[in-house]
């Protein structure tokens, strides 16, 4: 059996790259970089292009290879507009010399070359959604704030980049989804099959307080932009002004949303992370309205003790067990939520199995899944992807 750590008197460990698409923003896909370089230390990072700048102080010490994008003007500031260039940078950069690599994709990182005449490295694709930008068009432009005309002149080049984008992933060895959400999406998009490894929540930090004492308000944690339908808790809680709802974070659409909100309704802006623990301690229950592929927050909630409130659908229907760790909420509308707050009863969902249900999603879980995954798939023979015929998908 393949080891990815071996003693010293075991054969060589494989030799592991790791492709990520773009560093110049922290998010989900950032903690799952984190999280793969502690695993493995020693593997270099390829990527489009980088800005210390704009990231963590011990990306510093890291092995982080970039392509030619990082030559082009302001691209880490503006790395959207250059999203026609992504398969380019990656379908040069050649790690056929690697015996692994782990491509951690929600773009074009998927698309580099893993072989060549003389070599081919295997290739696992820890995928946390089909590039938006191509298959679920409908929702970057809402996310990314597209107009109508831009949208309409894309359409040619997103016909392009959705064919290149599918071969790409028949390329692929295996895919690991994030969620089940994302499992059926590779399935319709890509036509591929995969496991389901879910990224890691850092439950060592998000702990309940030491005498649990919820307080009088739901608690919402995320940034303030049009797909996480905050407009739904505050037009909800527009409806119950004997609920008191706290909202942290900030974004383009604050403004709008304080405009609208009821005296109820209390906007915190960003917070510090110890802030955001202590907030989570003791809320009655943390709201998550919007629809996501996996949604690291409810769980960094529940991993404090404290149950959810979140539509149903996307990572929410892994995560939230209803009745146990919290409620789902049918429909994604302001009358669905409302009607799901008016019967919550927080003292119904006991904080140790919120903690449990946490746990299940720990750093620790996913650093053991994915190195068995791992271990399993480099033991087993390789054997070349089919052809299949490009996945018929609506852009939107």
């Amino acid at each position: 059996m393949v080891s990815l750590h071996p003693e010293p008197t075991t054969p060589a460990a494989p030799r592991i790259a790791l492709v990520h698409d773009w560093l110049n923003q922290l998010g989900g896909a950032e903690n799952v970089l984190e999280e793969l370089v502690r695993l493995f230390p020693d593997a270099p990072i390829y990527t489009s292009m980088y800005a210390p700048d704009r990231m963590p102080e011990q990306y510093r010490a890291w092995d982080i290879r970039t392509s030619f994008m990082q030559g082009l003007p302001a691209v880490t500031r503006h790395h959207q507009k250059y999203m026609p260039v992504y398969p380019l940078a990656f379908a040069n950069t050649n790690l056929s010399d690697y015996d692994l690599v782990i491509s951690n994709k929600s773009g074009f990182c998927h698309g580099v070359r893993t072989a060549d005449s003389q070599r081919k490295a295997l290739h696992v694709c820890y995928c946390l959604t089909p590039t938006r930008f191509l298959w679920l068009f409908d929702q970057y432009r809402a996310r990314e704030n597209i107009g109508g005309l831009t949208s309409a002149a894309l359409q040619p080049l997103l016909h392009v980049l959705r064919q290149w984008d599918y071969a790409a992933a028949q390329r692929v060895d295996h895919f690991v989804a994030i969620s089940t959400e994302v499992q059926q999406r590779i399935r319709a998009i890509y036509h591929r099959d995969s496991v389901v490894i879910h990224p890691p929540v850092d439950t060592e930090y998000f702990v309940p307080a030491g005498a649990p004492a919820p307080g009088d308000y739901f608690l919402i944690v995320s940034r303030l932009i049009p797909y996480k339908r905050i407009d739904l808790a505050v037009q909800a809680f527009n409806q119950l002004p004997r609920e008191k709802l706290v909202i942290v974070g900030d974004g383009r659409d604050r403004a709008a949303l304080q405009a609208q909100a009821s005296a109820n309704i209390s906007f915190l802006g960003r917070q510090s992370r110890a802030r955001v623990r202590e907030l989570l301690q003791h809320c009655k229950a943390f709201l998550f309205p919007g629809l996501e592929d996996f949604g690291i927050a409810p769980v960094e909630a529940m991993s404090a003790g404290r149950p959810v409130i979140a539509f149903a659908g996307g990572g929410a229907l892994d995560t939230v067990e209803p009745g146990v760790t919290g409620e789902l909420f049918a429909e994604q509308t302001a009358s669905s939520l409302v009607e799901t707050v008016a019967s919550f009863d927080a003292a119904a969902y006991s904080p140790a199995a919120c903690r449990t249900q946490a746990e299940r999603f720990s750093t620790a879980s996913f650093r053991t899944r994915l190195s068995e995954y791992l271990v399993r798939v480099l033991d087993q023979p390789q054997t070349p992807q089919g052809n299949e015929p490009p996945a018929t998908v609506s852009a939107g």
